[in-house]
């Protein structure tokens, strides 16, 4: 029997599995590492969700099968959460699932849309689901840029025109993981056009939806007239009510979509646990000071990374929004790659980043770098940092870190 197993052969090995072993290990050996490579939330849900959690959990009828598509309630608050804060009017019963998280929705999605030798249009880089999710459902990926500028919309166009078969789904995922761009509805606005004109699916991935600074809040593509003819779109309550473990997205928009999906996934699971999917409620219908609140918090980490970083020798960009910063490597270690760099930064500075290379070929030359760590330990990790560009003969400003 053979073990050469189709999907298996389009997968390569995660590049950034690599540095995750390798923390893994050091923190087995009592090292201590400051971890800012997975965008893994550090906060706590507010009280009051974690509290509906227990409340319906212990009641004796909870622990049944749920729903697959979700339950109703959280499909009405999902919808009541459009309607607030985009403006946007949808119906819970053909416009909205509930998703086990993002990642899983886009998989789903992938799987029911998705012919062998379809071509995908997918940013590069990009978080790995936007194209292992369709390569691992057969299709043929082809890159096109993360910056919105006009150089985006002419890789659209030539991709359309040179493109055997023509496209037939665009990724687009604002605020980017891990590049942190971002769009305007503007931008929406003339890619719904495109896409209307062109006959191509569009799905948007608008995972960090209220994590936005310098009061430039994100939209929706579906704030676009006309935009529900031709996209669906992905939100999560990972970052927002920082219930990353939790595993609760959704998918909002198109209804052919929307219907696709839902008969895949009523194949696949039962969906969340019933009492998750009423403390999801709870966090989207009730008191929502935790969502300004997680947005301060990380906005002054960003603050404080940038910061700490460029006194000790590393320039940083600040990012408009996500809970990342998309850092290119110092230019006198930029030869190292990605990898490599990535690898020593954990050795010698104990800080975990994640590489670029792990986001595609154009992620190369830059790292992630998640806002998951406290002040005090982001300063800690400027003070690693810059001892080790120091013992790399890197010249770094005379002024101690932090």
């Amino acid at each position: 029997m053979s073990d050469e197993f189709y999907r298996m052969k389009r997968l390569p090995p995660y590049v950034i599995a690599e540095v995750n072993a390798m923390r893994a290990q050091a923190r087995a050996g009592g090292e201590d590492i400051i971890d800012l490579g997975m965008g893994n939330p550090d906060l706590p849900p507010p009280d009051h969700v974690i509290a509906k959690l227990v409340e319906v959990a212990q009641k004796p009828s909870a622990h049944g099968y749920s729903q697959s598509r979700g339950i109703p309630g959280l499909r009405r608050a999902q919808a009541n959460y459009y309607g607030r804060r985009f403006g946007v009017e949808v119906d819970p019963e053909t416009e909205v699932v509930v998703t086990m998280g993002s990642k899983e929705g886009l998989a789903s999605l992938a799987t029911a849309i998705t012919a062998p030798g379809d071509v995908v249009l997918a940013p590069n880089p990009s978080y790995p689901i936007h194209t292992f999710g369709f390569i691992i459902a057969g299709a043929t990926i082809r890159a096109v840029p993360t910056t919105p500028d006009e150089r985006y919309f002419e890789s659209l166009d030539r991709a359309v025109a040179f493109t055997v078969p023509r496209p037939s789904v665009l990724v687009v995922n604002y605020p980017s993981n891990p590049t942190a761009e971002t769009v305007d509805l503007a931008f929406y606005e003339r890619l719904v056009a495109w896409a209307r004109a062109n006959e191509v699916w569009v799905i948007s991935d608008l995972a960090y939806s209220e994590l936005y600074y310098d009061g430039k809040p994100t939209v929706s593509i579906l704030q676009v007239p006309g935009a529900r003819d031709v996209a669906v779109e992905f939100t999560s309550l990972s970052k927002t009510y920082s219930m990353a473990g939790w595993r609760i997205g959704f998918a909002v928009g198109n209804r052919k979509l929307i219907a696709a999906m839902t008969r895949v996934k009523s194949y696949l699971d039962y969906g969340a646990f019933t009492p998750v999917q009423a403390a999801a409620c709870a966090a989207l219908n009730g008191p929502q000071d935790i969502v300004e609140k997680n947005r301060q918090l990380y906005h002054k980490r960003r603050d404080v990374l940038v910061e700490s970083f460029a006194r000790a020798g590393w320039d940083v960009p600040a990012p408009p929004a996500s809970m990342f910063a998309w850092a290119p490597l110092p230019p006198a270690l930029a030869h190292l790659g990605s990898l490599e760099f990535s690898k020593q930064l954990l050795t010698h500075a104990k800080v975990a980043v994640a590489p670029g290379v792990g986001y595609g070929e154009n992620g190369e030359g830059y790292v992630r770098i998640a806002l998951v760590e406290n002040e005090q330990r982001l300063r800690q990790a400027a003070r690693n940092v810059k001892r080790y560009l120091q013992s790399m003969g890197v010249n770094v400003p005379g002024k101690a870190a932090g």
